[in-house]
């Protein structure tokens, strides 16, 4: 009697919490219970097999309901990513505390622990990343030139526009930073005829990246280090572009001005640098559910914090472009691909991974939609460099 009377006390209290979502009907099940929360035709139903504590939907309604989900206790009836847009289009309305994101996000930055964040998520495995990324492997925001460019046709149109943005020359020399499988670099030696060097803290793509130079007989041209970009200034490096693709989000706010040091330290004097981010619209810490699951340490900067710290030396700014929706595209066909390979995926991962990896690309791909994240690309020159074309006549 007691147990029951807990229950409903709970069932309640989460019901009521519910209810600050309502921008857009939906149905919440319960056992026995249904609930309309706003007003109209339900659009989707979520399915609760058990009671959420109001207590963790208030200490981070993100990781109580994203962990609701992964075990199970949660699912939901219509499609994922319109239900995720829906309740991420409401994101004022979640509560978290502010330990819970102080624990999650202030971690060491040291170079070890930061490196077994970044080998957390890409040593996953080559093989489960290569199920669902193209054939490149690019595991970053494509560019789509209308609706019916493939996934690999788009990821080449990405590599291609920041290769043509960077104004290479044949004999340059092309640093880049976070250079996950490394296709960048194999396109841009095949094509320029540059002396490229990636440099990555993951041995999954560094082992990956080695065996495709061998592929393509590059060795004369291209190099891949297991290297923290903070050894940069006392390498003995120097290069005429640096390019950085979806990097500098695991760097830590501390240390987007340091980035740009270790960039201005190797990069020649009126050289290119490209830098190819997610962003968030302000300074605030992220997720607290995405820090836990999926990005460890991961933090995003803003716009004006980056442009402001690579101004400090001296980077002159010559583009910047924004590629939202492009991203918003990107995830959801990284989900289809991951949708149509679970029969593949099943036997190695058990269900609250699988469960998880698929609420992330959705997740992801709604905050994307609703502006909680941008992807912007800025092109800038250390010192001048007037020999380059005028924005954008590549």
């Amino acid at each position: 009697m007691l147990g029951n009377l807990g229950e409903k006390i709970e069932e309640k209290a989460m019901i009521s919490f519910l209810k600050r979502f309502d921008a857009n009907p939906f149905k919440v099940k319960f056992k026995d219970n249904e609930y309309i929360i706003g007003e109209g035709e339900p659009l989707f139903t979520v399915d609760m097999k058990e009671p959420i504590p109001a207590t963790k939907l208030m200490t981070s309604t993100s990781i109580a309901l994203g962990e609701a989900y992964m075990d199970g206790n949660l699912e939901i009836e219509g499609d994922l990513y319109f239900a995720l847009n829906h309740f991420l289009g409401q994101m004022d309305q979640f509560s978290t505390a502010g330990d819970v994101l102080t624990k999650l996000t202030h971690n060491p930055l040291t170079k070890k622990h930061q490196a077994e964040e970044v080998q957390s998520h890409y040593d996953i495995g080559n093989d489960f990343y290569s199920l669902w990324l193209d054939e490149t492997m690019q595991y970053s925001c494509a560019y789509f030139e209308d609706e019916n460019t493939t996934l690999y046709e788009a990821q080449m149109n990405k590599i291609h526009r920041i290769l043509d943005k960077l104004y290479l020359k044949e004999g340059m020399r092309l640093l880049d930073i976070g250079c996950g499988w490394g296709y960048l670099l194999l396109e841009a030696a095949k094509k320029y005829k540059i002396k490229g060097t990636g440099i990555t803290l993951s041995h999954e793509q560094y082992e990956k990246f080695q065996e495709r130079i061998k592929e393509n007989h590059l060795e004369d041209y291209l190099e891949v280090k297991l290297m923290d970009y903070r050894d940069l200034p006392k390498s003995d490096l120097e290069f005429d572009r640096v390019v950085s693709v979806g990097m500098v989000e695991h760097v830590g706010r501390e240390n987007y001005q340091l980035f740009n040091d270790c960039v201005d330290s190797v990069l020649v004097d009126g050289g290119v640098f490209l830098l190819h981010f997610i962003s968030g619209m302000d300074e605030k810490p992220g997720d607290a559910w995405m820090s836990k699951y999926i990005f460890p340490g991961g933090m995003l900067p803003s716009l004006r914090e980056m442009i402001s710290d690579m101004t400090d030396d001296k980077f002159h700014i010559l583009d910047v472009e924004n590629l939202r929706m492009h991203y918003n595209k990107t995830l959801l066909e990284w989900d289809k691909n991951f949708r149509a390979q679970l029969p593949t995926i099943r036997p190695k991962f058990d269900e609250r991974f699988i469960r998880m990896w698929d609420l992330y690309l959705n997740g992801c791909a709604a905050a994307f939609a609703n502006g909680m994240m941008d992807l912007h690309q800025i092109l800038a020159t250390k010192g001048i460099n007037n020999d380059l074309p005028m924005t954008r006549w590549y």
